[in-house]
């Protein structure tokens, strides 16, 4: 296997020139959308953490009730990842896309009719299956416009929507639940879920009109520049063999990626649909102040995603910065319980907590990507992505189920600083692990 070197280093001055210029023109193209439609997803994914401020009181749901919805999401997300991104290689990523936007956001408005525990766990359901693919296509398509020199930024781009969308959905959650409760008869967290349910579904028509499936496809590229792209993605994929779908299957590096991902998602879900509760345990209680409190720790995750994705060097150290930012956010979870009853402090380390974990997401992918090419990277990185999802399931249940028999969420702090370490120790094998062999046999580095 060749080195990991950037093959647009190797060309000359006026050719990088070049092909800077096409990367960037494809960029301007492609990631405006792409981030607005993952920041949107985001929204619809969080916003039930929001709404729960008064829909658990209103329907007398328990904080148990509510992890286990919250987490039931999770087993239709997983269960049709792998196959909703093998569709979209087979029906095109803006007719896929697409209909994944639109359906998830219909799911997502019709949450406003739930009244029973049941209704309540089988709209999260749906809301997963709808969902399903969206990630991981958006990851493989854009294996199809940008080299790896270039996919590094267009993922952390892409990615930082996760942040973004932290910043935004508080303080308009938190909005419409101040001002809009009782409007027309309807309560706040119905209103809620129908506001930011619609945009989703305008998006997914959006991707129809303004997503090429494929760069011959574009009609905004010009033949010349087409033939350039071509010819530039084949020799990035030089350096990658091609991998049988039963051999990334097979493959223990495809699941200890797995795990460290889900090691990522255990904290990453119980932090998104616990933190509104994790600041209204510091003494705060209305609902605009919890939002904008929530905000606060993804502004910096944003800051973070950015700083570390510009500067890391994806070639030499990408598990050694990885290591360190997952050990960064074990101390920050791990400090938070000794700050609860502060809320100034209790910011700092979540924030801390949320540097760690959100700066890691867009370097993570690097392993993959470099690892794969054709439908075996669509299956790696929808495999990767659901089997790392489904602690997903567990992380909201297993905290509400702390917080209801401690009326605390110390414990579920220490989870997620220990699961952090587990990343740790998870970054550690990958580096002894080789890339797979053309065959899918692993072959030792």
């Amino acid at each position: 296997m060749v080195p990991e070197e950037s093959i647009i280093g190797t060309l000359p001055s006026e050719s990088r020139d070049t092909s800077r210029a096409l990367f960037g023109k494809i960029a301007w193209r492609l990631m405006p959308l792409l981030f607005v439609c993952y920041l949107i997803a985001q929204v619809d994914r969080m916003n039930v953490a929001f709404a729960k401020l008064q829909m658990l009181d209103q329907l007398g749901f328990s904080e148990t009730v509510y992890g286990l919805g919250a987490g039931i999401f999770f087993i239709g997300y997983v269960l049709f990842e792998v196959p909703s991104n093998v569709l979209l290689r087979k029906y095109g990523a803006h007719r896929w896309i697409a209909r994944i936007m639109i359906s998830w956001g219909i799911v997502s408005a019709c949450m406003m009719f739930v009244h029973t525990p049941m209704q309540f766990y089988v709209m999260r359901f749906l809301l997963g299956v709808a969902e399903a693919g969206f990630f991981p296509g958006v990851i493989f398509y854009l294996t199809s416009w940008f080299t790896r020199e270039y996919r590094t930024k267009m993922t952390a781009i892409f990615m930082t929507a996760i942040a973004i969308a932290g910043v935004v959905v508080g303080p308009v959650s938190g909005a419409i639940l101040h001002s809009m409760t009782g409007l027309s008869g309807i309560a706040g967290w119905q209103w809620l879920f129908l506001i930011e349910g619609v945009p989703s579904v305008l998006l997914g028509f959006a991707t129809l009109l303004y997503l090429p499936p494929t760069p011959e496809r574009a009609s905004w590229l010009s033949a010349a520049e087409q033939q350039q792209l071509a010819a530039l993605i084949a020799s990035d994929r030089t350096a990658t063999p091609e991998v049988s779908t039963a051999g990334v299957l097979a493959s223990a590096r495809v699941w200890i990626l797995s795990g460290i991902y889900g090691c990522y998602g255990m904290s990453f879900f119980g932090f998104v649909f616990w933190l509104p509760t994790i600041i209204k345990s510091s003494g705060v209680k209305d609902p605009l102040s919890i939002g904008l409190l929530s905000a606060i720790p993804w502004a910096v995750a944003t800051v973070a995603m950015f700083f570390v994705a510009a500067h890391v060097d994806r070639r030499q150290n990408t598990r050694g910065t990885l290591m360190v930012l997952s050990l960064l956010a074990a101390l920050g979870w791990a400090a938070s319980p000794f700050v609860v009853d502060s809320v100034a402090l209790s910011m700092v380390v979540l924030s801390l907590a949320m540097f760690g974990l959100m700066a890691s997401l867009p370097v993570f992918w690097n392993l993959p990507t470099s690892s794969y090419q054709g439908t075996a990277a669509a299956v790696a990185i929808a495999f990767i992505t659901s089997l790392g999802n489904v602690p997903g399931f567990f992380s909201p249940y297993i905290v509400g189920w702390i917080k209801t028999l401690t009326n605390r969420l110390d414990d579920a702090m220490y989870l997620f600083a220990a699961v952090s370490l587990l990343a740790v120790v998870l970054l550690a094998l990958v580096s002894v692990q080789t890339e797979p062999a053309p065959n899918g046999e692993p072959t030792h580095r």
